[in-house]
């Protein structure tokens, strides 16, 4: 933006959501970028951008550096949301350009502080000597330190929602609306509703817990597969109950409960455990012993 024109415009500060969505913009289109650029090579050998990877990154960064900050004052994700930065130096009410040093220093700062922090590693790994070593940790420390600064800058930026990030702060660029902004009609229909279903979602993540399912599933399926009531005899029970009354399997290592039903050890033993109160699918009886089959079931007497 020409600076005649800059200069005939007012300031209209920035909520604090749209600079930090401005940032998250940003971040989401240098993925893209990235992502776009080492499709292209997917036939080659894997782990060829390994060595170069952040020089590449780099490179990337410079020229949307080249097409956004310097050519428009603002990012990709300031453009797109109507917000440009201000030289906030000039200590004047109507909008100022950025100056070319403030470009070149956010340049330094973003891309090559990024760029000294990844390769930082791979430059001072495999150097032994006192010196290298040395100027490693006052890089880490200076990392550290960086990190600390931004995250105090962060929390004055949500009390007075000035500079966003640490390098706005230290080059005195500032963000702005390009345009002013209008009223903001603000309905809370869609507001009560996603309230409603969250507390509705809470409420069942509260309960369901509290609802044995194993049990329920178990009752609901003796209400829609009744069997008619069999005699108590073992002979009876032999003949009749060629399947578990739970896994519907033949059954294995076949137990009673004290009712005219067989279950697998394993089926009724692990249900049982996991409820102390668990009854018969079938008839609804409760665990009065648990004991194996007496009676030996042979496979030919259970042949239709």
């Amino acid at each position: 933006m020409a600076s005649s024109i800059g200069n005939e415009k007012s300031v209209n500060p920035v909520l604090r959501i749209s600079q930090l969505d401005a940032l998250e913009l940003n971040k989401a289109l240098e993925q893209l970028v990235w992502s776009q650029f080492t499709s292209c090579f997917h036939g080659f050998k894997p782990g060829v951008l390994a060595h170069f990877e952040p020089e590449v990154k780099a490179f990337l960064c410079l020229i949307l550096w080249k097409f956004t900050i310097y050519s428009k004052n603002a990012t990709v994700g300031q453009a797109i949301l109507n917000i440009q930065y201000k030289n906030n130096l000039s200590q004047s009410e109507k909008y100022q350009p950025l100056s070319k040093h403030q470009k070149l220093w956010y340049l330094i700062f973003t891309v090559g502080g990024r760029w000294l922090e990844e390769r930082s590693y791979d430059l001072f790994s495999n150097r032994q000597q006192q010196s290298f070593c040395k100027i490693k940790s006052y890089i880490g420390f200076g990392s550290g330190l960086l990190k600390l600064c931004g995250l105090v800058n962060f929390l004055i930026f949500l009390r007075k929602g000035t500079f966003a990030t640490l390098t706005e702060h230290i080059l005195g660029i500032r963000s702005v609306f390009c345009k002013p902004q209008n009223v903001r009609q603000i309905g809370f229909e869609y507001m009560n509703r996603e309230l409603l279903w969250h507390g509705f979602a809470e409420f069942l993540i509260y309960l369901l817990p509290l609802i044995n399912v194993q049990k329920l599933k178990l009752k609901i399926s003796s209400w829609c597969l009744p069997i008619a009531g069999l005699s108590n005899s073992e002979n009876s029970l032999a003949a009749h109950c060629r399947e578990c009354s739970l896994c519907g399997e033949w059954p294995t290592m076949p137990h009673t409960i004290g009712c005219p039903h067989v279950f697998c050890y394993y089926c009724i033993k692990s249900n049982f455990l996991f409820d102390m109160y668990f009854t018969c699918p079938k008839c609804g009886s409760e665990v009065h012993s648990l004991e194996p089959l007496k009676h030996k079931i042979e496979m030919t007497e259970l042949q239709v």
